[in-house]
């Protein structure tokens, strides 16, 4: 194939993520529920036929943005494990990263994926996955002693039984907090209960 021909199709793929991000965006701030594909194409100044290239229906359209929007997600706070770091740094960087990347979603995002099941799963597969991230910190923090002894699989499970509750709006729902506001506390929960007491080990 020429470099003629790539080019286009380049051009083309570039033009797609684009309009993923900017969808992506309009979710976040407005839910989707409530919009059309006609209500879509007129956020994003496209037409209903480019949208059409990125899925073949309007809730298709739906799923892909919402796992654009968790894969970058995942990405970034994964990123934010990368330099070495004690294990309670990590567990903050990580929790901290996690709220960072859901605090730009809206409760009517949220409440919109907890009834739509195939965002739902998608929201609910990330949710186990960053549980077991956080199982792996507080086990790996307690083999090196910078952690309190504690059984790092129930410790799991209870950050677990939190994560999920955010997850299906319940702790919205029983607080008021936001998603975001959520982890944060749950962050400092974790961290006052792993620690060592002083002159401990």
């Amino acid at each position: 194939m020429s470099v003629e021909a790539r080019v286009p199709v380049r051009r083309g793929a570039a033009r797609h993520g684009e309009l993923l991000g900017q969808l992506v965006q309009v979710l976040l701030a407005e839910g989707f529920a409530s919009l059309t594909l006609d209500d879509l194409a007129a956020r994003l100044h496209c037409s209903k036929r480019t949208l059409y290239a990125l899925a073949g229906s309007r809730d298709e359209l739906v799923r892909v943005a919402v796992v654009h929007f968790f894969r970058a997600a995942t990405a970034r706070v994964e990123a934010a494990l990368a330099p070495p770091r004690p294990p309670a740094d990590r567990l903050v960087a990580y929790l901290r990263a996690v709220a960072e990347e859901l605090a730009p979603a809206s409760a009517r995002f949220y409440d919109d994926v907890a009834a739509f099941p195939p965002a739902r799963e998608i929201y609910e597969r990330n949710t186990r996955a960053a549980a077991a991230r956080v199982q792996g910190i507080i086990r790996d923090g307690v083999a090196e002693g910078a952690f309190r002894e504690v059984d790092a699989a129930f410790a799991a499970d209870v950050v677990t039984a939190v994560m999920v509750r955010i997850q299906q709006r319940q702790v919205a729902a029983s607080t008021g907090l936001d998603d975001a506001a959520a982890y944060e506390q749950l962050t400092g929960l974790l961290l006052r209960g792993l620690a060592k007491e002083p002159g401990a080990g």
